[in-house]
């Protein structure tokens, strides 16, 4: 990137500050539409288990399904609006993840949970890439890692948020209230963006020289090593984070006897960890002038010696401490990862941020997806099964870290 082009004005400087809080209201209920989609609903793993009399590993693969379906939808929402602009997509994902989410709260067999699961993903997925891309079309350099951040502290905390939330409405409704839950919250977002948000792409951006088509916007991005590099890290920390998320609610229910309040308590605890990796991060990246790329370096040692110590602990017998502690700085690692990793994808691909976003989220969540069962398969019977998938996931982190991403070669952030 040239200098003139480092220095050219973005169109999200000229926002007045009351605008750029409204967008960071708006565009982070969007990315929390999805983590809320795939999460709300865990505390009732239990309970949905004894309704359709199924193993634990059949009510798992509903959330699978979900993020697979998550996955898939970004990779078509994305490059698709890069081609007509951001609001058309938009509104229409979401109004088919409304439909969706009525369907599985209709639902009376596994099968069709199933089925709807994997339709509400598909339909969640436009939030989260779409306003991951008009972030980038409004702003570059530190003002983009400032509103990255804000969004990354959402699409955080949301996914742990979520149980917290779907705990207490258990308290009132059952699990198919949750459901009608999820497509209220849909309507409220479509409400918000009809409302608020204007098109971002203009007509000239959507036809940049040699971005007109699909693979070419593939290509532009897929030929990056740097974006490639953190899309494995990025998928790698999802899916340590979402194996705990898919097992922990058996792990601590059954395992540790915990109520479906106290399990929700334990995530809001976790949720302090995530906030405070995400702020700290952030601010690392804009007032110290870190390198998010440094900031992964740390990040990825950390998330592997934690994940390794609740395999120890709970191996020598430590019970319900020697995996919460661990567990609360694992969690605090990929807070502190989740911006670096937008950051570094999005920063050098302004003419394709929506098929860089797509396939930045298609990877977190795809392979989140296909990995987080795993805990299931082996029993939730102890920690060890979270901990080893969380290890596993640590130890690719590292690798992609050193030897696709080389932090040495990455380019400097603009100011």
């Amino acid at each position: 990137m040239s200098t003139a082009q480092r220095s050219m004005p973005h169109p999200g400087d000229l926002l007045t500050r009351k605008r750029r809080v409204l967008y960071i209201l708006v565009l982070g209920a969007l990315t929390a539409l999805g983590p809320f989609t795939i999460d709300l609903y865990l505390p009732a793993f239990p309970m949905l288990q004894k309704e359709f009399d199924v193993p634990a590993a059949a009510i798992q693969l509903t959330l699978t399904g979900t993020m697979l379906g998550f996955g898939v939808g970004q990779l078509i929402v994305g490059p698709w609006s890069d081609k007509v602009g951001r609001r058309l997509p938009l509104m229409l994902a979401t109004s088919f993840h409304v439909l969706a989410c009525v369907g599985a709260a209709l639902s009376d067999d596994i099968l069709w949970l199933g089925l709807f699961r994997l339709l509400q993903g598909f339909g969640a997925a436009a939030g989260a890439v779409v306003a991951m891309a008009m972030v980038r079309d409004l702003f570059g350099g530190k003002p983009l890692v400032r509103m990255l951040s804000r969004l990354a502290l959402i699409n955080g905390l949301a996914p742990i948020a979520a149980p917290v939330i779907g705990s207490q409405l258990l308290l009132f409704m059952n699990w198919r209230g949750i459901f009608w839950v999820l497509a209220a919250y849909g309507v409220l977002v479509l409400v918000a963006v009809a409302i608020c948000i204007v098109e971002t792409l203009p007509e000239q951006k959507r036809h940049a020289i040699g971005h007109n088509s699909i693979s070419e916007r593939y290509r532009a991005v897929l030929t990056d090593r740097v974006f490639i590099g953190v899309a494995i890290i990025g998928a790698m920390t999802f899916s340590g984070l979402f194996a705990y998320l898919s097992s922990s609610s058996f792990l601590f229910q059954e395992v540790y006897a915990f109520s479906p309040q106290q399990y929700g308590l334990l995530f809001a605890v976790n949720s302090v960890g995530i906030v405070a990796g995400n702020q700290m991060s952030s601010r690392l990246m804009h007032r110290l002038n870190v390198g998010p790329q440094w900031i992964l370096a740390v990040t990825t040692t950390v998330m592997l010696v934690t994940a390794a110590s609740i395999v120890v602990l709970d191996g020598a017998g430590a019970g319900l401490w020697g995996t919460l502690v661990p567990l609360f700085f694992f969690i605090m690692a990929c807070g502190f990862s989740f911006p670096c990793a937008q950051v570094l994808a999005l920063s050098s691909h302004g003419n394709e941020a929506g098929t860089a976003a797509s396939l930045l989220g298609a990877a977190n969540f795809g392979v989140a997806g296909l990995i987080s069962p795993v805990v299931g398969l082996f029993g939730v019977g102890t920690a060890t099964p979270m901990g080893v998938v969380m290890a596993c996931t640590s130890v690719v982190s590292v690798l992609a870290f050193w030897l696709i991403l080389r932090p040495r070669s990455v380019p400097a952030l603009a100011h």
